[in-house]
């Protein structure tokens, strides 16, 4: 079996016991999508069709089902509805940002359609997401998620202006990814709380419960970066792109002087140098750097797993745990 194979297995696995509310869920997210003008209509439907493995409404429907018993109701559908346009949204304008032509091994929307037209379809689907919630009342669903876009704009402005001066500690690596990458999960899991049983502790404890699982799922995604092929992006990319990842800074805070100007001097100055951003990954493996954020990584993952302890055994609960895992074993 490939690797692939396994990574869709272990994705159908979770998915089993909310098999029905996802295929629910995919046609009430087509109608929330809906316009009278059809070249809209057009883009969303290639939208839709070019999805992902839906982790996010994955984690809102099992949390949703493991703190209430196995009940979901239309808000929770709502909710999921609302977090994927809102993302969807986020990822159409961040492809115009970066210049991407590619989104999941298929043409981006601006590579298509241009950039006007994609700004113009983020924001449309924005729109739709908070008429989504205003409509019915989900001011409480509204607001986790508006919370999550602002974390995630102001992550992404601190690891650009970071990245200019190259000066980031870990903690303030941290609180990047924490807003960057972790708080829209944390968003899924609060979500899924709130939707069947709004003001109760369980939303606190599932937006902590997803934080961790971002933290851990953007280490995952660094360590990524120093692999031997490419595996979702090529290696060497964050380097090339001056973006300072676990490894580089656990190496960056424990060399001595000589070698931290040199690494430095490596990624400010000859970051697109082919040669020159090997020996700095060779540099960072040699000096520990993928040890200690593997065990960061871990650290993330043993939290979050203790935090489904004190709910009752249940299938829901078993592929949270999964999803846990598959979050830190995935191969891309």
């Amino acid at each position: 079996m490939t690797t692939q194979d396994s990574s869709v297995k272990i994705v159908e696995q979770i998915k089993q016991p909310i098999a029905f509310e996802m295929e629910l869920f995919e046609q009430k997210f087509q109608l929330s999508m809906s316009s009278k003008v059809a070249l809209l209509n057009r883009i969303t439907h290639y939208i839709v069709n070019r999805k992902g493995k839906q982790m996010r409404p994955m984690f809102v429907f099992l949390v949703a089902k493991m703190v209430s018993n196995g009940e979901v109701i239309e808000r929770t559908y709502r909710g999921a509805s609302v977090i994927e346009l809102i993302h969807t949204a986020t990822l159409v304008h961040d492809d115009v940002v970066d210049d991407s032509n590619r989104r999941r091994g298929f043409f981006s929307v601006n590579a298509l359609w241009k950039n006007k037209i994609a700004v113009l379809i983020g924001d449309f689907l924005l729109s739709k997401g908070l008429l989504l919630s205003i409509d019915n009342n989900d001011f409480d669903l509204l607001k986790i998620i508006s919370v999550a876009v602002r974390e995630m704009s102001e992550g992404e402005l601190l690891q650009i202006e970071k990245a200019r001066k190259l000066d980031i500690t870990e903690a303030v690596y941290y609180e990047i990814i924490r807003q960057k990458t972790a708080t829209l999960i944390a968003a899924c899991c609060s979500l899924g709380a709130a939707s069947v049983k709004p003001d109760s502790r369980h939303v606190e404890e599932m937006r902590k419960f997803g934080e961790l699982i971002g933290m851990a799922f953007q280490i995952k995604d660094d360590l990524f970066d120093y692999g031997d092929t490419a595996i979702g992006k090529p290696t060497g990319i964050d380097i090339k792109e001056q973006k300072m990842t676990l490894p580089l800074i656990y190496v960056l805070n424990n060399c001595d002087s000589k070698d931290k100007k040199w690494l430095i001097n490596s990624i400010k100055n000859h970051n697109r140098e082919s040669k020159r951003v090997k020996e700095v990954i060779a540099f960072v493996k040699t000096n520990g750097g993928l040890e200690y954020a593997i065990s960061k990584m871990k650290q993330f993952q043993s939290e979050a797993l203790q935090m489904l302890e004190i709910y009752p055994e249940s299938e829901f609960k078993e592929s949270l745990k999964l999803m846990v895992n598959y979050v830190i074993d995935r191969k891309k």
